[in-house]
């Protein structure tokens, strides 16, 4: 069987990495590129450097990776599904909700494979977390908190940090738990100069009842990446950015000092770091791209689940200005 032909439009700080992936991904040719700025990291590796979509389009793809501006996915989108070409977009999967709606639509009209790159659906630690969970390993989840935090990229632009970075722990938060955001209340901070947030605190509810708090900001001389999973059993801590997942038991021995025994909460009990294989996310994101586009069975984020991320999105940014909780 031929590899599959495969296109990619974006060469910035994440597109190169992608080039990187696609590149060395096996049953994929990666044929072209495209930027209209055009090629700064030399990601391209050889291949033409393309100005545009129609351009890449008319190379012949079976795929296309999008690591554009976020503000250029609908448009790029639309161009893709209306050629027939199944497409990844990195995360957000739009600016706003409107235009999600319309991508998932054009998409599933034309029966294409669309996805989304979430990619922390990918990280070990929270796949292996989502896998304990499902075995009832925590119990019920009582709460989920996130912090997502560190300096300003240079790379964005024309999001703040809601949509840029927050999306990875909604989409993440709701996917671990398998439940969806019910309400969302939030309070943001302006403080770089720019007309977009870069720190913003959430604090949602889940459908399955579970509590949930995110603090994102691009204000931090430190980069944080962390999610913790509290159950009836314990906690487990995921550390995103070196995939550790450590197991924090409810201890069961019983305590002979009244003052601390008389607290009706939990007691510390054994530490696990589980030792679990490290792929890197990237590329396990890639290969279940392809897969799917091949009609196997596949782990992708479809287009409808980023579109309802956008919304969680654009309910916490209405939060944020108003002061109010929203419910979705």
């Amino acid at each position: 069987m031929a590899n599959l032909r495969a296109g990619l439009i974006g060469l910035g700080m994440m597109g190169r990495h992608h080039a990187r992936v696609l590149g060395s991904l096996p049953g994929v040719d990666l044929v072209a590129v495209a930027d209209p700025g055009g090629d700064v990291h030399g990601a391209a590796g050889g291949r033409p450097v393309l100005g545009g979509i129609e351009e890449l389009i008319a190379v012949g793809l079976d795929y296309c990776m999008v690591a554009a501006p976020t503000g250029l996915h609908e448009e790029i989108g639309l161009a893709l599904a209306d050629a027939g070409v199944h497409a990844m977009l990195e995360k957000p999967l739009a600016a706003d909700g409107p235009a999600a709606t319309r991508l998932a639509d054009a998409f599933e009209a034309k029966g294409l494979v669309g996805a989304v790159g979430h990619i922390e659906r990918y990280n070990p630690a929270l796949q292996t977390a989502r896998r304990l969970l499902a075995e009832d390993h925590l119990g019920a989840v009582i709460q989920v908190v996130t912090r997502r935090q560190g300096p300003f990229p240079g790379r964005i632009a024309d999001v703040g940090v809601v949509k840029d970075l927050a999306t990875h722990d909604i989409d993440l938060t709701a996917w671990v738990t398998r439940q969806e955001f019910v309400q969302v209340a939030a309070q943001a901070a302006h403080r770089s100069g720019r007309p977009h947030e870069d720190l913003i605190a959430i604090t949602g509810r889940l459908s399955g009842g579970t509590v949930t708090s995110h603090l994102v900001n691009w204000l931090s001389p430190m980069k944080e990446r962390v999610t913790i999973i509290t159950g009836e059993k314990g906690a487990f801590v995921c550390d995103t950015l070196t995939a550790d997942l450590t197991f924090y038991a409810n201890g069961t021995t019983s305590t002979a000092w009244d003052e601390v025994a008389n607290f009706r909460g939990v007691s510390e009990g054994d530490v696990v770091r589980y030792a679990i294989a490290k792929p890197e996310p990237l590329r396990t994101e890639h290969e279940q791209f392809r897969d799917a586009v091949l009609g196997k069975d596949a782990d992708i984020v479809t287009m409808r689940q980023g579109e309802r991320t956008v919304a969680v999105a654009e309910a916490v940014l209405q939060s944020a200005t108003s002061g109010e909780t929203v419910r979705l």
